[in-house]
């Protein structure tokens, strides 16, 4: 005879959320923030506040006073932010599962959670390859460690933020960095215990970064970050007055919704679990100095700059003021800023060869 199932719904929510919390990777070295500031908004759209960028003068020790001092003009600038996206997953169970197959619903649960970090991983992969990186570094495989510590100089002079530095790398780059010994990554593997998936992931630490696997990324490709390039907004939609079985819960700011009803006329009952999502990147706008008349100066262009994308064996895309990079979005202008302000260029073209005369 089966035994009648005492289900909590609040308890399962939050099993879940701890789940869910711990399932992930790429999000996991995302920064969190709720969808309260999107409620309400017009077309699920908010404008977040770019704080703006002031420079410092220098007035003449002990001087004539006949020179006034010069004031500066503080302005902040508004970047739309849209929120939006829905992962779910929905199963349905009957009588002779529930009662004959499945030891209660934490095993479902564990499973139904499963599949939406999955998605989760799957979409914020996909929103991190396709970021508009100001900068992207070819690493040579035959010389990680030297590649490694210019990524760490090119974000340096990228004027990155304070903050913790990760490396997202694909399995080949993986593979590559856990088979040079200067880097001596492989002995770190498996030494702490894995509490989660991100940890799991975890390779080591050099030269300033963690390094993690994202089974998502391209093989060949990695990011090198800062825990405020990338923010993953996440919220639990509340429970219909008209469901009398459900529950919301959250952990370490991520956020899901379960739902249970029975469907009387197939004997069989539904279980819905979903999250809402988005994902956006954060722009500087960045200070300069003119080396000539030592003039600091505040930049025109917002830059994505605090992450940089790195190629195994692949090309450099850096700053280009002659021409921009148009195939990538970036302007002369806004290239010629950003090289003036960094120091990074792409090298100038090698002068075609002459034809040798006879």
């Amino acid at each position: 005879m089966a035994q009648h199932q005492v289900v909590k719904p609040e308890k399962i929510a939050a099993t879940a959320a701890v789940l869910l919390e711990e399932s992930l990777v790429v999000p996991a070295v995302f920064r969190r923030e709720g969808i309260d500031q999107y409620k309400g908004a017009k077309d699920d759209t908010i404008n977040v506040v770019v704080e703006g960028v002031l420079p410092f003068r220098t007035y003449g020790w002990r001087n004539d006073r006949s020179t006034e001092i010069q004031f500066d003009e503080y302005q902040e600038r508004k970047v739309a932010v849209k929120f939006g996206g829905d992962i779910y997953n929905a199963v349905k169970l009957t009588d002779e599962q529930n009662d004959m197959d499945l030891p209660g619903w934490s095993k479902l649960a564990r499973k139904q959670t499963e599949a939406l970090g999955a998605g989760l991983e799957a979409e914020a992969t996909d929103y991190l390859r396709e970021a508009p990186y100001a900068v992207t570094l070819g690493l040579d495989s035959a010389n990680l460690r030297r590649g490694l510590i210019r990524a760490r100089s090119v974000m340096n002079k990228l004027r990155v933020p304070a903050g913790a530095r990760t490396i997202l790398v694909g399995t080949d780059i993986e593979a590559a960095l856990l088979e040079d010994e200067k880097l001596n990554l492989a002995s770190n593997v498996g030494e702490a215990e894995a509490v989660s998936a991100l940890r799991e992931a975890t390779l080591g630490r050099r030269y300033g970064f963690n390094f993690v696997v994202a089974q998502e990324l391209n093989p060949t490709e990695a990011v090198a970050m800062v825990d405020s390039a990338f923010i993953f907004a996440t919220g639990a939609p509340s429970v219909p007055q008209s469901v009398p079985f459900g529950a919301t819960a959250s952990y370490n700011g991520v956020a899901l919704r379960w739902l249970r009803d029975y469907d009387s006329l197939r004997f069989q009952d539904r279980s819905i679990f979903n999250t809402w999502k988005g994902f956006r990147h954060v722009t500087d706008i960045l200070m300069g100095k003119d080396e000539q008349t030592n003039f600091r100066f505040v930049g025109q262009y917002e830059h994505f700059v605090r992450a940089i994308k790195l190629k195994l064996d692949g090309t450099d895309s850096l700053p280009n003021p002659t021409t921009g990079r148009p195939s990538e979005g970036f302007s002369k202008e806004q290239d010629a800023e950003l090289a003036g302000i960094t120091g990074l260029k792409a090298a100038a073209p090698a002068p075609a060869a002459r034809n040798a005369s006879r």
